[in-house]
């Protein structure tokens, strides 16, 4: 049991295999941090969504949990559908504490990241 979680939390679409890059996120977040618990959890048309996983998370013990949007910027579904399914997370999982992070393509950090793979091997 681990008291720290982390949510990754994309889009979503009707195509399993476009959630491998999501799932290999997974694994190296939970590698990095074994004594964390890390999932993931979907905007739309996958499964679990946030209020699910956040239930799922509780039951395994986390007291605090880090949701970590994967989009590149606050476009209309983080604008108003996500604040929902935090709405929805939270009540689905009372006892948690969670930190709700900016999007993912809003740090500078993941910024410079894509400009090192956009630039590699130029020369």
């Amino acid at each position: 049991m681990t008291e720290r979680g982390v949510v990754l939390f994309a889009h979503g679409a009707r195509d399993p295999r476009w959630a491998e890059p999501f799932e290999r996120l997974r694994a190296i977040v939970a590698a990095r941090r074994p004594d964390a618990a890390v999932t993931l959890a979907f905007l739309e048309t996958m499964q679990p969504d946030l209020a699910t996983a956040s239930r799922a998370m509780a039951a395994r013990g986390v007291k605090r949990l880090r949701v970590v949007p994967l989009f590149f910027g606050r476009g209309g579904h983080l604008r108003e559908d996500f604040p929902r399914q935090v709405a929805a997370a939270r009540a689905a999982a009372p006892g948690v504490e969670f930190e709700i992070l900016a999007a993912a393509g809003e740090d500078a950090g993941v910024a410079e990241a894509l400009a090192d793979f956009a630039l590699a091997g130029l020369g």
